[in-house]
């Protein structure tokens, strides 16, 4: 059997972004992050501490990516 441990399952995430940085990339409003990330088409925050949050850079990143491609090919959210 081949195992997965969690480290396998997630590559390691080069940076961790924080709320407003965020949202400056994605150029979306805090209240439209979280809104997005309960309808599932946000990436997810990551705990950093029991009142602190973040956002992997590379899931951002691809999110912002995915959007620009939707426009190239003509399709919306």
């Amino acid at each position: 059997r081949d195992f997965v441990t969690k480290s396998q399952a997630h590559p390691p995430v080069t940076a961790i972004l924080r709320r407003r940085p965020v949202e400056a990339r994605s150029g979306l409003s805090r209240s439209t992050i979280y809104l997005r990330i309960a309808q599932g088409t946000f990436p997810k925050s990551i705990a950093l501490g029991p009142r602190t949050i973040g956002w992997s850079e590379e899931e951002v990143s691809s999110w912002i990516a995915e959007r620009i491609a939707e426009r190239d090919s003509g399709r919306s959210e």
